[in-house]
Order: C-alpha cells, then structure tokens, then sequence
C-alpha cells in the first residue's frame, strides 16, 4: 500500500497581505526586518498601516524614513514604543521622541540583532561586553520625555558580571507577538532565502515573533531551495505573502549617490 501527500495541505501561502494582518491587535508588539528601506517589508507594513492596529511596540534597526516604511505608521501615530539602534534620518521619529510623544529605547546594533536571536532560540538572557561602562550599563539613558523635555522615563542600571577577565553586561532576549520581515525566495513551508544586505535584520527578526509573516519576492515548491540556501527555517514562520513582480521590484534608496563615468570626464578634459 502506498500513500500520498498533497503539498498544498502544508502551505503557509496567505491569500493577501491584508489577510496575513488581520488578527494583529491594538497594543501588539512586531520585529521587523530591514535596514533603513533595505529589505524592508513594504507590502505588510502598507497593509499593517490599512489594518488599523495601534499603540504598537516596534523592535527594528530603526523606524524607517521620513513617508516610506516604518515612518508610515509612526506618522499615523500608530507606534508608542521603538526598540532600535538609532534614530536615523527620520525627522519626525526625532520629533515625536524629544516632544515625548513616543518611548524609544536605544540599544547596540549588535545587540539589538542579538536579542532577537537570543529569544528566538529559546535563551532568557546573555552577557556581552558591549556598553560596559557606558550609559547602557549605568542606566539613565531617555527613554521617554515630558512635553516640557524633562525625563519622563529613564533605562535601569544593568548587571555586570566578569567572564575570562572582561566585564560583561547582562541584555535580556526580545520576543515579540509578531515579526514581519521580507525574502527573495521562500518556499511554501516557509522556509526563507535573503538577497544580499536584506538578510541584514531579517533573519534575527524572523525569529523573534511568535507569529512570523514574510513578505516574498518569489515563491517556490518544497524542495526548490537548495539546503544550504535557507537562511531561515520555516520552522520560524507561519505566514508567507507573495508579491506580484511588480511588487518585488518597488525597492526604496535612501540615497543615490553617483559619479561621473571616468570615459566620461576623459572626453569632457579632452573636448575643453
């Protein structure tokens, strides 16, 4: 006797951004992929920003810029809390911050990436050398300011504890309710492969939400990716969208930045 499996009875593939969303509720906490509007997941955040859903604790690398990503929500006064590295080039994230309109904690790069991954494996907490003796271990960094620019909420002392003769700070994980984050290539049992710098915060991201959605720029079969292309296991995701072509080539840069061509600039000295 032989049985069958019919694949589609596994597939993560939702109909449409917004059905991804849908059940995202006011007060909930996101991971979003992305760096700057680098692998970004437009789509879902476009959506998010449909949806509804506010007074939502945002962790990423930073809040998007000024009318494109993150800075959609944040300008729809949609976010209360960031947890992220930087504030960025965006003007009204500096705004809403120093007029205490949004509680925004500061953290290392590497450690925000860690944090994410850390909750995402299952570890409570770990040490690092990064911050000691700074601010971060100390405590009394703004988080939250009075209209008046006061400090209106401060960042705690942290433990610090000494491993192969270097201080180390103690940084708790990060988990939140959902993680939106966007791939090239994802099969159907969720499996992601990233292109390039979007596999920057993506994968950490991925892994931090307890309902993860991913944005796809392509979606194949089970079996299509390669192993050692799976840059995150499916296991981490339970949602995946499919964008359309056209979709999958809106891609934000922040800033162009070009130079003459040197054939160019030769012919230019060489006619004056």
């Amino acid at each position: 006797m032989t049985s069958t499996t019919n694949p589609a009875r596994y597939s993560k593939v939702a109909d449409s951004a917004a059905d991804a969303v849908a059940d995202i509720p006011d007060g909930a906490s996101l991971a979003v992929g992305g760096f700057g509007l680098s692998g970004i997941p437009k789509f879902l955040i476009d959506a998010l920003l449909a949806q509804g859903a506010s007074g939502l604790t945002i962790v990423s690398n930073n809040c998007g810029v000024d009318g494109a990503g993150l800075g959609l929500l944040l300008e729809a006064r949609r976010i209360d809390k960031v947890i992220a590295s930087y504030i960025g080039e965006n003007k009204e994230f500096g705004r809403q911050f120093l007029a205490g309109e949004v509680t925004v904690e500061l953290t290392p790069q590497g450690t925000l990436a860690e944090r994410m991954r850390a909750g995402g494996s299952g570890i409570g907490a770990f040490y690092t050398p990064t911050g000691v003796g700074t601010p971060v271990e100390e405590g009394g960094l703004p988080w939250r300011y009075n209209s008046d620019g006061s400090v209106a909420l401060a960042s705690e002392p942290k433990e610090v504890r000494t491993f192969h003769g270097k201080q180390m700070v103690l940084e708790e994980s990060i988990i939140t309710d959902y993680a939106l984050i966007r791939a090239a290539v994802v099969d159907t049992a969720g499996n992601c492969c990233f292109h390039a710098a979007a596999r920057n915060f993506n994968p950490p991201a991925g892994m931090a939400g307890r309902v993860t959605i991913v944005e796809a720029e392509r979606v194949v079969e089970v079996g299509e990716l390669d192993p050692d292309e799976v840059h995150l296991p499916g296991i981490f995701v339970q949602r995946v969208v499919e964008l359309t072509p056209q979709q999958a080539q809106d891609k934000g840069i922040e800033h162009r930045t070009t130079r003459p061509h040197p054939a160019a600039v030769g012919a230019g000295e060489m006619a004056s």
